[in-house]
């Protein structure tokens, strides 16, 4: 199952059938019970959603950072001190 990112959500359930989806499903029946799946979904629920607000979150924050005016460059750093040239300098004597 090779899967690329596009704009759907359920991407990675293309390649999987309905068949795959029923073993899926009987299989978790199995391992959890009747009376544990819908805790389960509640949980798995409650996980996508805070997932969901985490994304939407990021994605505003994203957004009002573009919409921002641009800081202006500070004016450059003067100095008081009067420039000098090494390579004018006497050399010190030995």
């Amino acid at each position: 199952m090779t899967a690329v990112f596009l704009n759907s959500s359920f991407l990675i359930l293309q390649d999987i059938g309905m068949s795959e989806l029923l073993l899926i499903a009987v299989v978790v029946l199995l391992l959890f019970g009747g009376k544990k799946i819908p805790e389960l979904m509640r949980g798995l629920g409650k996980g996508i959603r805070e997932f969901n607000d985490a994304k939407n979150n990021v994605r505003q924050e994203i957004e009002e950072g573009m919409r921002e005016k641009p800081v202006q460059a500070a004016a450059p750093a003067t100095t008081d001190a009067p420039h000098t040239s090494t390579e004018d300098a006497p050399l010190p004597k030995a």
